[in-house]
């Protein structure tokens, strides 16, 4: 609060009060204070909060994962929906390369290793649901990516997994195929908790793009450009 008001907002506007009741026992209840927090103050108190605890690292790594990818991505949020998908897949697919060294740095060896992995953040992330079934759920073909049908919510959640087990991998030096896939899953079970207590929809269930990213990557090919000078 004291760092919200010292950069010259209102406390109020962030840190909004309000009252709960809990339990204290035997039926009773009294009153306790709480907050609903806007996205600033929710950086704020991560950011100044005990990063030992697991919930404030993934926060910390969260807010630090999006401001990454505003200075990957100028202007992202003046991009329309379809090059916000592009942008999130293209930060995917390079972030996909440093998870597969890390994996591999665990002792993920060969490509059927490396898709049973691959499959356990996918458990994790879509209650139970692996590659096979989020194909059938979705309605793709086996020859169709997963990540090139879908949206940018879908598509940062599978960002956020990708980059949280790769951070996971590394910091606590995992080794071991089943260690390795035991973190990943855990990582993808622990994002889709977050989505579920911010009252989101699960990744199974939302919606397939009409188009798939290469569909747009092609339009996006044959778009005028403006000479450099």
């Amino acid at each position: 609060m004291i760092a919200c008001q010292n950069s010259d907002n209102i406390i109020s506007d962030h840190f909004a009060e309000v009252s709960e009741m809990v339990s204290i026992g035997s039926g009773a209840k009294r009153e306790f204070k709480s907050y609903n927090l806007s996205r600033y103050a929710c950086y704020l108190t991560v950011q100044n909060a005990d990063s030992r605890k697991e919930v404030v690292a993934l926060g910390q790594t969260y807010f630090a994962v999006k401001t990454r990818q505003q200075e990957l991505i100028d202007n992202y949020e003046t991009l329309n929906y379809e090059q916000k998908r592009l942008a999130i897949r293209n930060e995917m697919a390079e972030h996909n390369k440093s998870l597969a060294e890390a994996a591999e740095m665990a002792g993920i060896s060969n490509p059927i290793d490396y898709a049973i992995f691959q499959n356990k953040g996918y458990q994790g992330l879509y209650g139970g649901l692996g590659a096979k079934e989020i194909h059938a759920k979705k309605g793709l073909k086996n020859s169709q990516k997963i990540l090139d049908h879908m949206g940018s919510t879908e598509l940062a959640a599978n960002l956020f997994r990708a980059t949280q087990t790769d951070d996971k991998l590394r910091r606590e030096n995992i080794k071991g195929k089943e260690e390795a896939n035991q973190t990943h899953y855990e990582v993808g079970k622990k994002v889709r908790q977050t989505i579920k207590d911010l009252g989101g929809t699960m990744p199974e269930n939302l919606p397939v793009p009409e188009k798939s990213i290469k569909q747009i990557e092609k339009e996006h090919k044959k778009l005028p450009h403006k000479k450099e000078k």
